[in-house]
């Protein structure tokens, strides 16, 4: 399947939490346990930039997907550092739209300053993992326990990709 895809605007916001929301139920994708609202994601939005984008994914109008890179750790020298997440609508997912929107990603990433891409993904995330692993990401680190979902303790892995 093929979508284009466009820099968000602020109006795109309350179909990306949409997006979002559907994982969270699963714990497999996000550490957050509960739905996020519209409004607290507004500060989140605009963080992003040019240079470190919020792009979506539209097929027939509607946006199916979208994918973000974030400063990592906040600190200058991290700079040119991103974490990078990518959600699909669960109607399009296993149409190779994730594979689609990390290779767009990973060719654009040099003209934005970036020369490291870490993915967090907790280590039951099998889809995620074998994406990731296919364009090359290592892994960067393992976070044992982390994090607790529904009573369950939870493995992270920083997968890495040097561009």
């Amino acid at each position: 399947m093929i979508a284009s895809y466009r820099e968000a605007v602020f109006e795109d916001l309350p179909q990306i939490v949409k997006i979002y929301n559907t994982t969270v139920a699963t714990g497999i994708s996000t550490a957050d346990t509960k739905e996020v609202s519209v409004e607290s994601r507004h500060a989140w939005f605009y963080t992003h930039t040019k240079e470190r984008p919020i792009w979506v994914k539209e097929y027939h109008g509607k946006i199916i997907a979208w994918m973000s890179f974030q400063p990592f750790y906040g600190r200058p020298a991290y700079g040119q550092t991103v974490e990078i997440s990518i959600y699909i609508d669960p109607n399009f997912r296993g149409k190779k739209l994730g594979q689609q929107f990390l290779g767009e990603a990973l060719e654009k990433a040099p003209q934005l300053g970036i020369k490291n891409v870490l993915a967090f993904i907790f280590k039951d995330n099998d889809a995620s993992l074998k994406l990731f692993k296919k364009f090359g990401f290592k892994e960067w680190g393992n976070l044992p326990g982390v994090a607790v979902i529904e009573s369950q303790e939870k493995d992270l892995l920083i997968l890495g990709l040097k561009i």
